[in-house]
């Protein structure tokens, strides 16, 4: 009797093979063609342009009329108080991780510091959103002596203008007495800005040719010809004139000194002179790119509307943060975002914080502000 080696052949399982004419069934999406959600934009088709950046592409946000997101957020209620708030918050501080050598973190502190601490009358009005209150607040203010208003020709002096900004006399003050001018003339000019008031135009007989000249050098007076070249941030001279040439020393040594005297004092007379600040230039030059790229950023959008927070992160250049995610992601060494030192922001506006540049834009009349009522405040240009 013959024995089975196996059990396979009585307890395995058989497949039951499917006939030879039976097809497998269609799907019904199959005829559709599988896209990344990136790569369609919620206004149509593709952008041409390789840098345009999907993430702008919204279609016109919910409108429920203008926010009052700036002004209810600020905790300011007075021009003083305004000013204070505006020159602190003006940059942000530096990051842990800067992704700057300290040369470059050098450059960024020293910057900051040389600026003058100007702020622009539109971003007052910004903060305080009350036009008339603000107004007879800043004339009280500078008839009292506190505050000055100067402003800077050829600049504009409009809202969108960069040219009508205020400074605390008491921070100008603090310019003057350290600044490297004479004892004397620290005095002097002093005493002659409390005698004119609140004008900015100084009168050619009030100081003498060397004290106009170490003035416009110290970048408290400009002139003219320099304001209307645009050149504001290196004050330039009146044209005085050249000392005598070496061959001609000798025969005219008696009248040379007196002759220049005089041609040098006629020229500060019929000049036009300018009360300033210095490096005001470097700071209004700064206050314009940052606009620019404002604007910018905002134009990327096709509907010419992105929201706020959105905005915001776009400004800060999809830099790394100290989110649980992100410092995850470092630990495993995967990439978690940029450092700040590659970003526009801290290369070329040394860390200028989103909300302060926001805000001139708004007090500029360049963009707009208003409540979605689903993705927070919405941002648009005219």
């Amino acid at each position: 009797m013959p024995l089975r080696i196996t059990s396979a052949p009585v307890s395995g399982i058989k497949k039951r093979k499917a006939p030879a004419h039976t097809r497998p069934r269609t799907s019904p999406f199959a005829s559709h063609g599988r896209t990344k959600p990136t790569a369609r934009s919620l206004g149509g088709e593709k952008s041409d342009d390789p840098d345009f950046d999907f993430d702008f592409d919204y279609a016109p946000l919910p409108d429920l009329g203008l926010s009052r997101h700036v002004a209810d957020t600020a905790a300011v209620d007075n021009v003083l108080a305004a000013v204070q708030c505006i020159r602190d918050r003006m940059f942000e501080e530096l990051p842990a991780r800067a992704g700057m050598n300290s040369t470059r973190i050098a450059k960024v502190l020293n910057f900051r510091r040389s600026l003058p601490p100007l702020v622009s009358v539109a971003h007052v009005h910004t903060l305080l959103d009350a036009p008339t209150k603000v107004e007879r607040e800043i004339m009280e203010l500078a008839t009292a002596g506190r505050i000055r208003r100067l402003i800077v020709p050829g600049r504009g002096n409009d809202a969108a203008g960069l040219g009508d900004c205020l400074v605390l006399t008491e921070d100008w003050e603090m310019l003057v007495r350290g600044s490297l001018l004479d004892t004397a003339l620290k005095e002097k000019f002093l005493t002659v800005l409390s005698r004119i008031g609140n004008t900015c135009a100084i009168p050619g007989t009030i100081f003498s040719a060397p004290e106009y000249t170490a003035l416009v050098r110290a970048g408290f007076i400009v002139s003219s010809s320099s304001l209307a070249k645009g050149t504001t941030s290196v004050p330039s001279l009146p044209n005085l004139p050249t000392t005598a040439p070496a061959a001609a020393a000798s025969r005219t040594a008696s009248a040379t000194p007196s002759n220049t005297a005089e041609q040098s004092h006629s020229q500060f007379h019929t000049a036009t002179l300018f009360l300033s600040l210095p490096n005001t230039g470097p700071y209004l030059k700064l206050l314009g790119a940052g606009r620019d790229h404002f604007i910018a950023l905002l134009k990327k959008s096709k509907s010419g509307e992105v929201p706020l927070s959105l905005l915001r992160d776009r400004w800060n250049g999809g830099v790394e943060s100290e989110r649980s995610y992100s410092v995850a992601k470092r630990a495993r060494g995967e990439f978690a975002g940029i450092l700040p030192g590659k970003t526009k922001k801290w290369k070329d506006l040394y860390g200028m914080n989103f909300h302060w540049v926001l805000e001139e834009a708004i007090g500029a009349g360049l963009i707009e502000i208003f409540d979605t009522g689903s993705v927070g405040p919405g941002v648009r240009g005219f």
